[in-house]
């Protein structure tokens, strides 16, 4: 059935759902606030007293910093947010007895329950496609910032690279790399030929001060390549053909958590192209996938847990019992998390039980307060 509008009747909302998705926005708004503005002292401390100790760092820059850094630690506890936001919507209308008036009036409490945890799903569909790209790329750019600031003590981690084709592939192996200039340094390729069936020998090994990667060359400078049974030879510059893009020697490396969600596909190809484990790139894109259902799960259970009336006297209770189960599935989601970088468990299965078992205990809950 249709409104004269000719929008489904199911899908419209009436006035009462509406004013409980206004009270509802208010309060997330306001738990945002509070989170996100705790998250941004601490990493403005943190800033300081780790950067900071290393350089000389102004109060403008310091906050230019916490600003890069501080959006991809809201998003991951904007769960959090909902939870506290919707508990402390719901609570609210109960006490003003609106909730008891409108359960009166013979109003369902899916009536403005699932308006509510719809519109905690849509709200995580914005942050993965939209929101949480944008932390990640600004996560991303606050890394190499920390990482240029720091000097060459942050970047000495070796790099490792695997490309090639059927005929050559290439290992190729840096001290550090020079994100400012994009170059690899201290490099070193490990050059093998295979046959046609599938056998790899060991042909050559280079060194060089730097390689950068342009046009589907890397250019090495003050390289010194030896194949075996023969003489060193020393070249001031020397080309080598690579399957690579350009900068892709870079964005290869880059965090999970700093790949945006439209970029992990690619990035998980590549790395697996490399020979590299996909896991943490597999687990980050899965978890994104199920940001939706762990927001509208964790709206469904604070819900639940404040829909007792005020006159039993047990809503304070109900509340910090709330409050500790959503802190309960923050821990089964990092225990899923680790199990899952770990590879105990697979992937997908490490991202998606946490917010499965948050909704089927939302749902319990609500089907044993409604319906008895």
């Amino acid at each position: 059935m249709s409104g004269e509008d000719g929008v489904p009747g199911w899908f419209r909302l009436g006035r009462i759902e509406r004013y409980v998705l206004v009270q509802q926005a208010r309060s997330l708004a306001v738990a945002l606030g509070v989170i996100a503005a705790l998250i941004m002292l601490i990493d403005f401390v943190e800033i300081s007293r780790g950067i900071g100790s290393d350089v000389d760092l102004s109060a403008a820059r310091t906050l230019g910093l916490m600003l890069l850094k501080s959006p991809q630690v809201i998003i991951q506890l904007l769960p959090f947010v909902f939870l506290f936001g919707t508990l402390a919507a719901f609570v609210s209308l109960n006490r003003r007895s609106e909730l008891i008036a409108m359960r009166a009036a013979g109003l369902s409490a899916w009536r403005f329950v699932l308006p509510a945890a719809g519109a905690a799903f849509l709200f995580g569909i914005v942050t993965v496609t939209a929101l949480g790209p944008l932390a990640a790329s600004a996560d991303g750019l606050f890394q190499r910032e920390r990482t240029r600031l720091s000097g060459a003590a942050a970047a000495a981690e070796a790099v490792w690279i695997r490309e090639g084709d059927d005929t050559r592939q290439m290992v190729i192996r840096a001290e550090r790399q020079d994100r400012a200039n994009a170059r690899l340094l201290g490099v070193t390729f490990f050059i093998y030929a295979n046959d046609g069936d599938g056998h790899r020998t060991f042909r050559e090994r280079i060194d060089a001060a730097s390689a950068s990667l342009s046009a589907g060359r890397w250019r090495l400078v003050d390289a010194v390549g030896a194949q075996i049974g023969q003489r060193a030879v020393r070249y001031e510059t020397l080309d080598l053909l690579s399957s690579l893009a350009d900068e892709e020697a870079f964005e290869r490396f880059a965090r999970p958590q700093s790949t945006p969600f439209w970029s992990l596909p690619g990035q998980i190809a590549r790395v697996e192209a490399a020979g590299f484990s996909t896991t943490a790139y597999r687990l980050r894109l899965q978890q994104l996938l199920a940001t939706p259902l762990m927001f509208a799960a964790m709206s469904i259970l604070a819900a639940a847990f404040s829909l007792r009336l005020m006159r039993l006297g047990d809503l304070a209770r109900m509340t910090v019992a709330a409050v500790v189960l959503g802190f309960g599935f923050f821990f089964v989601n990092q225990a899923a998390s680790a199990f899952g970088s770990a590879e105990v468990i697979p992937p997908w299965l490490a991202a998606w039980l946490p917010p499965l078992l948050t909704a089927l205990a939302a749902f319990t809950l609500l089907f044993y307060t409604e319906d008895g």
